[in-house]
């Protein structure tokens, strides 16, 4: 059986490393607009405006995502934890 510490631990890491790929993506999707906009308006032909609208929403979910399976975990078994 799984430790509280342990899993406590594990959600702690994901979150720290799903946080961090969320960060490297809103850098590249940053600096890197215009040409990520050029092959993927090519790849999938969508438009640059509708592009713009899918990449935030994208980044959006991820955070939700991030957020509901990561940090909510972590907290919770940090307060049982704490309450034990």
């Amino acid at each position: 059986m799984i430790s509280i510490d342990t899993l406590t631990s594990f959600f702690g890491w994901c979150a720290v490393l799903n946080i961090a790929m969320l960060s490297l993506t809103v850098v590249l999707v940053t600096v890197f607009r215009e040409g990520l906009i050029k092959i993927h308006t090519r790849m999938f032909g969508v438009d640059r405006k509708n592009l713009e609208v899918i990449y935030f929403q994208y980044l959006g979910h991820i955070k939700i995502a991030i957020f509901m399976l990561n940090l909510m975990p972590y907290i919770a078994l940090k307060i049982i934890h704490a309450a034990g």
